[in-house]
């Protein structure tokens, strides 16, 4: 189970990063979101979770789940899609502005030796 979990975050991880890196708005609005999902994951690998305890310390149970992870996990969910919303709006606004969602400047653009 560890080792699948542990693929499945390199996975994300992974695809995360080569999505973010490429020079489409879209492709980077979706590799920062795979991103997030596999800190969600590592965060969740991290806590150590266990099943059938329950978060917090009642009379008469032995032992309990760590409930931190979880919250940290929640506020991350929440962060994630605001930031998400937030940088799909930006994609959308300078696709409407410049008519082409490529985050690279155009060749008039650039200052250089090249240009």
């Amino acid at each position: 189970m560890e080792f699948l979990l542990a693929s499945a975050i390199g996975c994300l991880t992974a695809a995360g990063v080569y999505l973010t890196l490429r020079k489409r708005s879209f492709a980077v609005v979706l590799g920062m979101t795979m991103l997030s999902y596999a800190t969600n994951l590592f965060l969740f690998a991290t806590g150590r979770l266990v099943v059938d305890r329950p978060p917090i310390l009642q009379d008469g149970v032995a032992g309990y789940t760590d409930p931190i992870p979880q919250a940290l996990v929640l506020t991350a969910i929440v962060i994630s899609f605001g930031m998400t919303a937030l940088v799909v709006m930006m994609a959308l606004g300078a696709f409407v502005e410049g008519g082409d969602d490529r985050i690279d400047l155009p060749r008039r653009d650039r200052k250089g030796p090249g240009a």
